[in-house]
């Protein structure tokens, strides 16, 4: 069993690699919007949503992590600065490991102008219906870089299976190409 942790900020490419991962290697995608996109029409941007959104996540994880499968590729926000991400992502890399899991930590960065356009693509407007209001999506993306910190600072994460990959030039399938080569799946 094999689980990628694949986080960014808004719009650097995560499903999109994803996707690709999907494809070459099997592992199953869960991208972030799955759970955002069932409970976003009842609760809006809350935190009750994101309690629930939560709580389906660590479901799912717990009992895909007891299956038969090869494996998942996960994609999210990490909030650097703020301490219950830390806390998150080791709760979530545990129920892997517990169960005898490779966890795998891959970071994507993009320049800003770059994410301000992926933001508006097909692909991403089809599987995330809450980012269809292409003008309130760019103001909550622009509001976060006041308050969140999504992307670390050099040497901050200590996992021995890391990757960071500046994929601003790079389509979906050279990232995935990379992670692949780098982690041997």
């Amino acid at each position: 069993m094999k689980l990628v942790l694949l986080f960014g900020p808004q719009a650097v490419g995560k499903m999109t690699v994803g996707q690709e991962l999907e494809k070459t290697t099997g592992l199953k995608l869960f991208h972030n919007h799955m759970t955002i996109e069932l409970l976003q029409p009842f609760f809006g941007f809350t935190e009750e949503m994101w309690r629930l959104s939560n709580l389906m996540r660590e479901e799912i994880f717990e009992a895909f992590a007891k299956s038969d499968q090869e494996g998942m590729v996960f994609t999210f926000m990490w909030a650097f600065n703020e301490q219950e991400d830390w806390d998150w992502v080791e709760k979530v890399a545990a129920i892997f490991e517990s169960k005898g899991a490779a966890v795998y930590f891959v970071e994507l960065e993009t320049d800003l102008e770059v994410r301000l356009e992926r933001n508006k693509t097909p692909n991403r407007l089809k599987h995330k219906p809450s980012k269809r209001n292409i003008e309130d999506s760019e103001k909550r993306l622009l509001a976060s870089l006041d308050r969140l910190r999504l992307n670390s600072n050099e040497g901050e994460i200590d996992k021995e299976n890391y990757l960071k990959i500046n994929n601003t030039y790079l389509s979906p399938e050279e990232a995935a190409g990379q992670i692949i080569e780098k982690f041997q799946l």
